[in-house]
């Protein structure tokens, strides 16, 4: 029998296959990178808070800090939360990643420079504010209070580490991006202006800064759920996907079905998450089929994955406070509908939010299993709410057909 931890290659012997077969998962270049920060790394399915994880000195960073890797978006994005020190700052550092921020506590300013531009670029952010540092800018964060701050960090880190393999290159290539950055005195102006976005005509801002993203305006979208509001901010020209979306009080999301890598953050109101492989089928709890499913409850500032073990599966959204439910949905870098395999040109469909009755992954309500319905109006009751989901939404639309969903 050939020894399987020598280096030296034996071909199979008669029928048998090559190689091993199975074989332990090894770390990418972004776990290695991870570990070696010295700082916690939470797993899993989802967290009621980020505020609750621990943190550690994160020597690099000069704050205290913990990744945070939910299934499904591995080798996609990274994400992590970084506390400020009270009355101080964060080093200063420039990396050939993107990073998007949202301040979970504090307010402070933010310091922006190139090796062009030496003069920073300053701008304050407080509790709810989100802006981007553009792509390879020198930054500073620095903590306007006594108290820590915390920000909760979304970045295209692993994409970059996986490729490139050289962290000194990541974090100490002078090159700019004046495309990303052209140095105009009002870069990180707010902007409230709303222009549909040239894929599918949805509500997108272009702003690299969001002074609060947990009340500002958002618009009528209704596709998640009636009343669904939503934007699209679009920053610093980057190639990170997300938007903020906010569900009514009474209301909830369709169940729908998408690629992995999508989460949401809990930006206001508390509510829960629940998400189960389509295999099982539209009404696993009516078959059955429970052992899959997964669910995650949440408040300000929580996270889930949306999607996990490889995407497509089905998922549903509740938002059970007196409040507004309103959710960040960040997907990463090229992990929109519009960057899946195909030929350009050819027509493609947001299946997420298009009916299966119609060729889309989304559950209408009066296909849904009855349980949901059934669990979120006895969570309500609990806290003195009620329903606002009209009877007509469980019960099919006149002239339906049932071959029609087939």
């Amino acid at each position: 029998m050939h020894d399987v931890t020598s280096e030296h290659w034996h071909e199979p012997e008669g029928r048998k296959n090559a190689g091993y077969g199975a074989w332990k998962r090894p770390n990418t270049p972004y776990d290695e990178f991870m570990e070696a920060q010295g700082i916690p790394c939470f797993r899993g399915i989802g967290v009621r808070r980020v505020q609750d994880l621990p943190l550690k000195r994160w020597n690099r960073m000069g704050g205290n800090g913990s990744f945070i890797q939910l299934y499904g978006t591995e080798g996609k994005w990274g994400l992590y939360v970084i506390e400020v020190p009270g009355a101080g700052a964060l080093n200063p550092e420039r990396h050939m990643y993107e990073e998007i921020m949202v301040v979970v506590e504090g307010r402070g300013t933010t310091e922006i420079w190139t090796d062009d531009q030496k003069k920073p670029h300053t701008f304050e952010w407080q509790r709810g504010s989100m802006f981007s540092v553009p792509l390879n800018c020198w930054h500073r964060i620095i903590n306007a209070a006594s108290s820590p701050a915390l920000i909760l960090v979304a970045t295209t880190a692993p994409n970059v580490m996986n490729l490139f393999r050289e962290t000194d290159w990541i974090f100490n290539c002078p090159v700019t991006f004046p495309e990303r950055f052209d140095g105009r005195a009002d870069f990180f102006k707010p902007n409230d202006d709303i222009k549909p976005d040239p894929l599918r005509g949805l509500a997108m801002s272009k702003s690299n800064l969001i002074p609060d993203i947990m009340n500002g305006q958002l618009y009528l979208d209704n596709r998640r759920s009636p009343g669904y509001l939503r934007v699209e901010p679009s920053m610093s020209k980057n190639v990170f996907y997300g938007f903020i979306g906010e569900h009514e009080t009474g209301r909830y999301s369709k169940a729908h079905a998408h690629m992995s890598s999508a989460i949401l953050v809990c930006l206001k109101g508390k509510g829960y998450t629940y998400t189960w492989p389509r295999a099982d089928g539209m009404t696993p709890w009516r078959d059955g089929k429970t052992e899959n499913i997964y669910r995650q409850d949440y408040e300000p500032v929580g996270v889930v994955t949306a999607a996990p073990y490889g995407g497509m599966w089905n998922h549903a959204h509740f938002g059970v406070g007196p409040e507004p439910l309103r959710l960040i949905g960040w997907y990463g870098p090229n992990n929109h509908r519009k960057d899946k395999a195909g030929v350009p040109g050819e027509k493609d469909t947001d299946e997420g939010a298009i009916d299966v009755t119609e060729g889309g992954t989304a559950i209408p309500y009066w296909l849904e299993d009855p349980f949901l319905r059934k669990e979120y109006e006895e969570t309500l009751a609990k806290d003195g709410l009620t329903s606002k989901m009209e009877e007509e939404l469980y019960h099919p639309p006149p002239g339906y057909k049932a071959e029609a969903a087939e």
